[in-house]
Parts: C-alpha cells; sequence; structure tokens
C-alpha cells in the first residue's frame, strides 16, 4: 500500500543560506522526519491565500498536521493582546485555520502540534491562556515534563500510561471549542491534549511538541488514519470529488 500523504503547514520568514537572503517557506527538518519515522510521506504547504486553496490542498491529502509556531493572534478568539502573547501571524493563522477547517469539514485527518492545537480550539470557538510560566526549558530550550491521558480518549488508546513530553509553550487551552474534549493534562492541570470524539476521523491536538523527542507513537495515530482513508478512499479515483463531498455540520 503507498504510505499515506501527509500535508504540514509551514511559514514564511526571512531567511538567510549561501550568499541568498530572502523569504523562505520553513518548517523545522524535525516534522516531516516524524513523519517519515511514523510511515507517512510529507509533503509542505506553504500559505495560500486564494479562495479555494485550503479546500482544494486538503483534498489532496490523507492527513494534515498543522505545525508548531508563533501565538496566535488573540482577535481570532475576541480577546485583548497581553503584553507577552507575540506579534501577530495573520497570514499564518488565516491559511492554518482554513486548512483546520477544510479538513474537518472533508473528514481527512488531523494533527495540530502545540500552536496547531491551539488554533484547532479556535477554530471551533475556544479561547487560549495567553501566557504561562514553566513549560519551557528556557529561552530557546525545550523543556521536559508530564503528561497524563484521560481514560477511553483516543489519545488515551495512543498513548495510554503518564509520558514525558518534549515542551516548549506559554500559551495554552482555556475556554474547549465547540465538540472538543480534552483528552490528557500537566501535572498543573493544563490541557495537553483534545481530541473531537464526535468526528467520524481522528481530530486530534497535542500541546507539545513530539517531533523533538523519540515517541512516535502520536504522529502514527495521524498516519494509521490516514492509511485507512487510502484504503476507503483508492488513489485510482478523482481525489478533488474529496472537496465536493456534503460538510460535515
Amino acid at each position: 500500500m503507498p504510505r499515506p500523504v501527509i500535508g504540514i503547514s509551514t511559514y514564511q520568514d526571512p531567511a538567510r543560506w549561501g550568499v541568498w537572503e530572502m523569504p523562505a517557506v520553513l518548517l523545522p527538518a524535525a516534522y516531516p522526519r516524524l513523519v517519515r519515522a511514523a510511515g507517512g510521506l510529507a509533503v509542505l504547504l506553504p500559505p495560500d491565500d486564494a479562495e479555494d486553496a485550503a479546500r482544494d490542498t486538503v483534498a489532496a491529502l490523507d492527513g494534515l498536521v498543522i505545525a508548531g509556531g508563533a501565538d496566535v493572534e488573540p482577535a481570532r478568539y475576541g480577546a485583548v493582546a497581553d503584553p507577552r502573547t507575540g506579534p501577530p501571524a495573520r497570514e499564518r493563522d488565516a491559511w492554518e485555520l482554513a486548512l483546520i477547517r477544510a479538513a474537518i469539514d472533508q473528514r481527512v485527518p488531523l494533527l495540530g502540534i502545540c500552536r496547531g492545537m491551539q488554533l484547532l480550539n479556535v477554530a471551533l470557538g475556544g479561547t487560549l491562556i495567553q501566557h504561562l510560566e514553566d513549560h519551557t526549558g528556557g529561552l530557546g530550550v525545550f523543556g521536559s515534563h508530564p503528561v497524563t491521558p484521560v481514560t477511553g480518549t483516543v489519545y488515551a488508546d495512543a498513548v495510554p500510561e503518564t509520558a514525558m513530553v518534549p515542551a516548549y509553550h506559554h500559551q495554552a487551552v482555556d475556554r474547549l471549542g465547540a465538540g472538543l474534549l480534552a483528552s490528557a493534562h500537566a501535572a498543573d492541570g493544563t490541557v495537553e491534549a483534545l481530541e473531537l470524539p464526535e468526528h467520524p476521523s481522528l481530530v486530534l491536538g497535542v500541546q507539545w511538541h513530539p517531533e523533538m523527542g523519540q515517541d512516535t507513537r502520536v504522529m502514527a495515530a495521524l498516519v494509521r488514519a490516514a492509511g485507512e482513508r487510502v484504503a476507503s478512499t483508492p488513489r485510482t479515483r478523482d481525489r478533488s470529488s474529496r472537496a465536493r463531498r456534503t460538510p460535515v455540520s
């Protein structure tokens, strides 16, 4: 069976390499490396503001990862920016929110990582805590802390025990979005994973950075769900027909 095609959102920032310095589409290499380790085929998804770009992009995928990165603009969830909230990344917010909504509508398995989990919550009407302490290892250094699953959840099926995870964030989920269930917590009560249990496909977010560790189980859950989608929607079919399916209400 072909490897499931897993799209990973990216961002655009100034970058320098060789004699060049110009805007570049960026993503830490650990993300596609984790997708490959879990059995998927990684493709990168640069921001695209065309009207149907997110819908058509998701239609070509078997699974979607929304990667970590900058703080979500508080205006997206009706809040005023805290002084400790980072500068907005409006183009990326718009692109990734559109990807999330398209994946949910088209029943494409979805994994949000850190910022990606926060955006999933915002996309479904939830809010965020704009600042908390002690969820990093210092400026530019990943920390580590235990995460405990909620029994009976999709996350607990993938990782049934309390596990140490690599973490770097100062924002977190506050009010849960519509239909979302908290499926793991840190020792201080921070929501560390959430999922959409009534959705027919996997929709999962984790607050930490699995790409920075050795545990492939979270990504493997996405790739497995994507593989099931491949089996039920053979690639010999016109993949663009996926975008014309009736959206999930």
